[in-house]
């Protein structure tokens, strides 16, 4: 009877350490998948962020080579900068006369 009683005792024991080891795991692997969740949102937060601004600057790019290419255009074309700009004025109807 008195073996009994301390194998009795025993498996207590080992049951409330087992239950109390499975415990403080289960705590760590909450801990743990909560961690990771929050880096998966502040990660998916950073690509929208980055996402957003290389857009913005393919835009920015797309104008500044469109500028360069009608700058370069006008300098290969001999134009010329105009200061004063003098209109042509038509004194009667007809512009044209026989």
């Amino acid at each position: 009877m008195n073996r009994i009683f301390v194998i009795r005792q025993n498996l207590k024991i080992l049951s409330i350490l087992l239950i109390a080891a499975l415990l403080v795991f289960y705590i760590f692997q909450v801990n743990n998948e909560i961690s990771r969740r929050y880096l998966i949102q502040n990660y998916k937060q950073k690509i929208t962020q980055i996402t957003k601004e290389n857009k913005e600057l393919e835009i920015q790019a797309v104008q500044i080579n469109s500028l360069d290419k009608i700058m370069r255009l006008l300098a290969s074309s001999n134009f010329e900068k105009t200061e004063k700009i003098n209109y042509i004025r038509v004194l009667g109807k007809q512009v044209v006369t026989k």
